[in-house]
């Protein structure tokens, strides 16, 4: 865990120090005093990437480069730099040795909860597939890049495709196969996630709810997933036209989704606002089970401002979880947080 973490330049620090207790910190100020910033800088320094922007917009305005130092509880210094000038570059120092990336064995785990992940279930499918993609990144070795070199043999082929008959077929074949090779491992990864997360989702959700309501996940794909490469394959070979007139590639798990059940129907089509954000809350914590369990680690937990989202019953269910993880909870009312916890807080006011 995180002892204390500086901040040189970024976003809108210009140089500042915090130390951060092990248990509960109540990040607590009024709108834009850089709440979220600094829950960022903790994304940052655990997983070396932002959920809100890109490298080069967490420099401070009209600032050069920003720098990143966190103390963590066993001595380990972690820096991260990106420099804009005289060329844009992000380098990682753990312990004075130097990386250019934070591969899974060398990030810390980390959960972030964050108001637009209430949205999980009712927003786009994109939304979900990132929800999947990102637990997979942090569980799984290896998938980050796997699912990298999948986007970029995607990007290639779209681009085939937008050169309309200029190409003969013959040209995009070898892209098929790659392609259709990558989408069934990503697609068996998937699977066995949802396979995971059915394990823990319905005594977890009928725990929150207080209900016996059955709830379950299930997996859109366009085929089995022992049959997903062949199947792919094909189907790219056969909609080459039709791919061509809409300018990209219109099957593959970039274009997958998942659905939750209630009692055996889309939430969607049955499930409450209530029940939404509840099962959002409980897939939340499956997520922090998954990640400790297959990490053997215990991830840093960041709440950016969804106290004020939750009611009461389901303040008191998140904060029943959160006894053992480290902590970090944005608020403009600190009252509302605090009293929901039994053992002291650590409040770290911003002005």
């Amino acid at each position: 865990m995180i002892t204390d973490i500086h901040l040189q330049n970024f976003r809108s620090y210009k140089d500042s120090s915090f130390e951060v207790s092990p248990g509960v910190n109540i990040v607590v100020g009024p709108n834009a005093s850089g709440k979220t910033n600094l829950l960022e800088s903790i994304l940052v320094v655990c997983k070396g990437s932002s959920y809100r922007v890109s490298d080069q917009d967490l420099i401070c305005f009209k600032k050069p480069w920003t720098r990143l130092d966190a103390h963590l509880s066993d001595n380990t210094l972690r820096t991260v730099k990106i420099i804009k000038d005289p060329s844009p570059s992000k380098t990682y120092e753990i312990n004075e040795k130097t990386y250019k990336r934070l591969s899974l064995n060398l990030s810390l785990p980390v959960v972030l909860f964050e108001p637009n992940h209430l949205q999980l279930m009712t927003g786009s499918p994109e939304r979900r597939r990132s929800y999947l993609d990102e637990l997979l990144e942090q569980t799984s070795v290896g998938y980050g890049g796997l699912l990298r070199q999948y986007k970029r043999v995607l990007a290639q082929r779209n681009s085939l495709l937008k050169q309309s008959a200029s190409f003969k077929d013959e040209v995009i074949f070898p892209w098929n196969i790659k392609l259709s090779h990558l989408a069934g491992q990503i697609v068996r990864e998937r699977t066995r996630l949802v396979q995971e997360i059915n394990k823990l989702l319905p005594s977890i959700y009928r725990e929150l709810s207080k209900s016996k309501t059955s709830v379950k996940m299930e997996y859109l794909g366009t085929w089995p997933a022992d049959v997903y490469e062949t199947s792919l394959l094909k189907k790219l070979e056969s909609s080459i036209e039709m791919d061509r007139i809409k300018g990209f590639t219109s099957s593959g798990p970039h274009r997958e989704d998942f659905v939750i059940m209630f009692n055996n129907h889309p939430a969607s089509e049955t499930a409450s606002r209530g029940e939404t954000r509840t099962a959002v809350l409980a897939l939340k914590i499956i997520e922090l089970q998954i990640i400790e369990s297959s990490r053997e680690q215990t991830p840093i937990l960041l709440l950016d401002d969804v106290f004020s989202e939750l009611d009461g019953k389901r303040r008191h269910a998140l904060t029943d979880y959160l006894d053992k993880y480290q902590t970090f909870i944005t608020t403009t009312d600190a009252d509302l947080v605090v009293k929901n916890f039994a053992r002291k807080c650590n409040v770290i006011a911003l002005v």
